[in-house]
């Protein structure tokens, strides 16, 4: 099947918005910690792909901006309702999946 671009463009915006509603509305209780480590991103790997993809079209937004996007509220005000501690198997597991998939020094924990 083809589709042509604006086509395509819509579908795959359609596509991002169920996944982030399925991310922070239906399953908000999955933890980025456990995205990274089974899948290889999180929520912030969405919100730095959002910030990528507006610096490529030339638009201004900060880090804090796109995470604002990405989860619906300020990204302090999620990590206080949603996130939970993780464990030492845990955050090794995930400092090896950030360097595999993302490159460079995993974020600290805390």
């Amino acid at each position: 099947m083809h589709l042509n671009d604006a086509t395509r463009e819509k579908l795959e915006a359609a596509a991002f918005r169920a996944l982030m509603h399925h991310l922070l509305e239906k399953r908000p209780d999955v933890q980025n910690i456990d995205l990274m480590n089974l899948a290889g991103f999180c929520r912030n790997c969405l919100s730095r792909w959002y910030n990528e993809a507006a610096t490529a079209e030339g638009i201004a937004m900060t880090k804090d901006e796109a995470r604002e996007i990405v989860y619906a509220m300020p990204y302090a005000d999620w990590v206080a309702q949603n996130q939970t501690p993780a464990d030492a198997d845990k955050t090794a597991a995930f400092d090896a999946a950030f360097r595999a998939n993302v490159g460079g020094k995993p974020p600290k924990h805390g």
